[in-house]
């Protein structure tokens, strides 16, 4: 009964992540067709009617309106006459995408680099191993500033590939760099224990030999059977990016201005309080849910794939 009712809450979470999910992809069509804004559309100098009346949205002593609960400002206007709901929006769409992003990174990083120092072994898995601790030994959030302050003056050249300071790409690919070792340190610990393996040592066996036998060993066996911690990282390892990117967003070290993400709405709407508590409950609310979900989500997938989850006490 409790495993049957964990699984409700996980479903239940995984369902909300996707209303989540679907409002934020039509963040396009309720901007033109209901709020008639962008997210970057200042209206500071515009009047709005609520309730039959005529009000500033951003009143001369520069408090902004507040929630009409209707199409145009629902969620009312921030600082500089921007539509709250529209931002929050198009600001979730930012922080899903740099954290799908980033979560690819972290887990094509950690799959390869920690299944292959798991498998190989030796002088590999020594040198491999080092650099995860290297990694490792920084707090994900220092190391997360210390690498988008660098990068958010000059951008990124790396000759074929050139990421300019406002992109996206930057703080998606810092925080897969960052999160990384978290995944790939226990997924080298299985691929180790997996190479003792009887069913290793018979591959190896009927394997011809060659240069690309340990290849095929790692892709047929190896990482088959590294597939259930994989699926597990993966919204643990999502949820993880989002929230890092609200901080760094948060501290001006991740998205830049004027592209709206969840931790620059409540880096902007700290400075309204008490004047104005929506500029932050809204982002606020909105990242909680998003991450509280994925983050249930996964443990109740992590407890689908996992043979003792049906012995384990509800939380």
């Amino acid at each position: 009964m409790r495993a049957l009712a964990h699984n409700k809450v996980a479903l239940a979470a995984g369902a909300s992540f996707a209303v989540i999910v679907v409002l934020c992809l039509l963040a396009p069509v309720y901007a033109k067709d209901i709020a008639h804004t962008g997210p970057t559309d200042n209206h500071i100098t515009d009047t709005v009617k609520v309730d039959g009346q005529t009000v500033d949205v951003v009143s001369p002593t520069g408090v902004p309106i507040g929630p009409t609960w209707k199409g145009r400002f629902l969620l009312g206007a921030d600082s500089n006459g921007r539509d709250v709901a529209v931002r929050l929006l198009y600001g979730g769409r930012n922080s899903l995408e740099i954290g799908a992003i980033a979560t690819l990174i972290t887990m094509a990083l950690a799959v390869a680099l920690g299944t292959l120092a798991g498998y190989a072994r030796g002088l590999t898995d020594g040198l491999l191993s080092r650099f995860f601790d290297l990694v490792w030994a920084y707090p994900a959030v220092l190391l997360g500033v210390a690498l988008g302050v660098a990068l958010a003056v000059g951008g990124l050249d790396l000759g074929i590939v050139t990421l300019h300071s406002g992109s996206l790409l930057l703080p998606a690919l810092i925080i897969g760099v960052v999160f990384f070792p978290y995944v790939a340190k226990p997924l080298r610990a299985h691929a180790l224990s997996l190479r003792e393996r009887e069913f290793i040592d018979a591959a190896r066996i009927a394997t011809p030999p060659g240069p690309l036998a340990p290849v095929k060993i790692v892709l047929t066996e190896v990482l088959p059977n590294l597939l259930s911690s994989i699926v597990v990282f993966v919204p643990l390892m999502f949820a993880s990016s989002i929230l890092l990117e609200a901080g760094l967003s948060y501290l001006g070290a991740g998205v830049q201005a004027p592209n709206p993400s969840w931790g620059t709405m409540i880096a902007d709407g700290i400075r309204m309080i008490p004047g104005a508590v929506h500029l932050v409950l809204a982002p606020g609310l909105a990242l909680v849910l998003c991450v509280l979900s994925v983050n249930v989500f996964a443990e109740g997938v992590r407890d689908a794939l996992d043979p003792r989850a049906a012995i384990r006490p509800l939380r």
